[in-house]
């Protein structure tokens, strides 16, 4: 499966597990990175920082609208959660742009390894997006702004479409709700076309969303006030997920559905930041995160990508 150019459904799907995978893995391992041994407690990193939760939905949407988009120059995505940096760096490393400013993070298990274990490590990677990362514009830390400089980026740009993913505790800020209506203000013909997608999984560090608890009416009902099209997407429905995009539609808002923490041991809340927090020291949940790890299928990810075990 090549890295670039992933259009068919089946490579999108297996695309987001791959990606899910080089999440988990920079979350945790400080070893054994493509699990070709029993997992051990001297693999896992002495202090855990990150965040899950937001990460399969992230790269759900990034795989879709990437393969939606592969043909178009123009196109570009942009990240409001940026806590969910793993995932953002796993598609990143995927498509070789972090190849581009870090020779190191070669599509190979030596590129795997590095990646995985400078996360969160010292003189390595940082936990969230930041203006080291290739192309970002929005940290994500301060959540709530990412809107804005979709529409900003937009500004005499009309050759443009700008993907924006907001997460649904992030649409609760001040800024994220009032940008909502420069859609009156820019989308004149001059501008580029910007495509907010909420990113709705229900939860968010503390608790639910507001938007979470919201019924379908009154969520479609919200969007259109501010003069959208709202369109609601299945995230584990890949085919569908395609069509939607496909879609002529006049000021599209896609609402993307995805349980918070899909695919780890917990869920809700409970998965927003680190979900074992002891796999280092507790036997249980080093083989909890083994059997995790084992569900995307690891020992296919190198030719996968095109890499070797030299």
């Amino acid at each position: 499966m090549s890295a670039v150019g992933i259009l068919g459904i089946e490579d999108i799907r297996r695309r987001i597990q791959i990606c899910d995978y080089l999440t988990v893995a920079q979350l945790f391992l400080q070893d054994n990175f493509l699990l070709e041994r029993p997992l051990e407690f001297d693999d896992i990193k002495p202090r855990l920082l990150g965040h899950w939760g937001t990460c399969h939905g992230i790269n759900v949407a990034y795989a879709n609208l990437k393969a939606r988009f592969s043909s178009d120059a123009n196109f570009t995505f942009i990240l409001g959660p940026g806590h969910g940096f793993p995932a953002l760096q796993a598609n990143l490393f995927l498509d070789g742009e972090l190849l581009k400013v870090d020779r190191r993070a070669t599509l190979d298990k030596d590129g795997i390894e590095y990646v995985c274990k400078s996360f969160s490590w010292p003189d390595g990677f940082p936990s969230h997006a930041s203006p080291f990362t290739p192309g970002v514009i929005t940290e994500g830390g301060e959540l709530g702004y990412a809107l804005a400089n979709a529409y900003g980026l937009s500004l005499g740009h009309s050759e443009k479409t700008i993907a924006v993913l907001i997460g649904d505790g992030e649409l609760e800020t001040a800024t994220a709700i009032d940008s909502l209506n420069l859609r009156n203000l820019l989308s004149g013909s001059k501008n580029g076309k910007v495509l907010p997608i909420l990113h709705l999984n229900g939860y968010k560090i503390s608790g639910p969303t507001i938007y979470g608890r919201k019924s379908e009416r009154e969520l479609n009902e919200m969007i259109r006030g501010f003069g959208f099209t709202p369109r609601l997407i299945d995230g584990e429905h890949t085919e569908d997920f395609q069509n939607i995009l496909k879609e002529e539609i006049k000021n599209p808002f896609y609402v993307l559905r995805t349980e918070k923490g899909y695919g780890g041991p917990n869920r809700h809340h409970e998965a927003h930041q680190i979900p074992l927090k002891n796999p280092k020291t507790d036997k249980k949940e080093l083989e909890e995160l083994e059997d995790w790890l084992k569900n995307y299928k690891p020992e296919n990810i190198l030719a996968e990508i095109g890499g070797t075990n030299d």
